[in-house]
């Protein structure tokens, strides 16, 4: 009898650690690869990188002294539109990650507490 209780509390504690490390780590191993995917597809539409390497090119080659400031004023508001969707972005996936992270807690938390 006595083994049987040790082997039931073993496979308890083995089972939680397991649900615990495939939450958190597995877990957040997955919701960082898919921002980093959303933020690719973003940089796809938005071409951030790419703008800020060429900032200070004119638009569509006219090198005249308007078509340099008109195609660095352009360009600097992309790169400003795209800081700003990057970070709205960033944002969200924070709040997510915040309450995939509260979820396991919060649910024990209820389970426990005094009715």
């Amino acid at each position: 009898m006595d083994f049987s209780l040790t082997y039931i509390f073993y496979r308890l504690y083995f089972r939680a650690k397991d649900f615990f490390h495939h939450w958190y780590v597995d877990g957040s191993r997955s919701i960082f690869h898919r921002f980093i995917l959303v933020l690719e597809r973003a940089d796809g539409f938005l071409a951030f990188r790419v703008t800020l390497r060429h900032i200070f090119e004119p638009l569509y080659k006219d090198y005249t002294v308007i078509g340099r400031t008109i195609g660095f004023i352009f360009r600097s508001l992309r790169l400003f539109v795209g800081l700003v969707v990057y970070c709205v972005l960033g944002g969200m996936f924070l709040i997510i990650y915040f309450f995939w992270l509260m979820l396991p807690i919060s649910i024990l938390a209820l389970a426990i507490k005094p009715i």
